[in-house]
């Protein structure tokens, strides 16, 4: 197994190559506007995936593919040329879904604010199906002027806190 670090390299050039020899032109009235996206690489070094996008219609992309599955031995060659291992990787072209998937994320998002704005429509049109406060609040004592004596001889105990269990009322001792 090869170090990652010398894969990741080696996909890097690889890619650079790939991209450059497109930039140049190939002799192929199917290829469109081809862009390479990404290139891995396996931990081997024996095999290169090359990931690409193509702008236009389908047909476009279509011919495009055709165009590079028929390019792959001069791809191949032109890396073999310019990289320094001992083993000319096989290439292999892969077509790349970013755009597909960046359109779906595209309509998501677009439903999703359609959503959001149906959603605030409708809290601003809201009724209240009980009260607008449905909670209860603890009642608030209001204390007679007369209760506000300073003597402490009127002020009742507070019954001990339950405690779960029942306990039985004391009965005073009889003498």
């Amino acid at each position: 197994m090869v170090d990652p670090a010398r894969a990741r390299k080696m996909a890097d050039r690889i890619k650079v190559i790939v991209a450059k020899r497109l930039e140049r032109g190939i002799r192929d009235p199917r290829l469109g506007f081809v862009t390479i996206t990404d290139v891995k690489v396996t931990g081997d070094l024996q095999h290169a995936s090359v990931f690409y996008t193509v702008y236009g219609s389908e047909e476009e992309r279509k011919d495009s593919a055709a165009a590079l599955k028929a390019a792959t031995g001069m791809f191949r060659s032109e890396v073999g040329k310019n990289i320094t291992a001992r083993l000319t990787p096989s290439i292999e072209f892969i077509a790349d879904g970013i755009p597909e998937n960046a359109a779906l994320i595209d309509d998501l998002l677009r439903e999703a604010r359609e959503r959001d704005t149906q959603v605030d429509e409708m809290a601003r049109t809201a009724v209240y199906a009980g009260d607008e406060d449905p909670y209860v609040k603890p009642r608030e004592y209001v204390e007679d002027d007369e209760d506000e004596d300073d003597s402490d001889e009127d002020e009742v105990e507070a019954a001990p806190a339950h405690t779960g269990r029942h306990v039985a009322p004391t009965e005073p001792d009889a003498q």
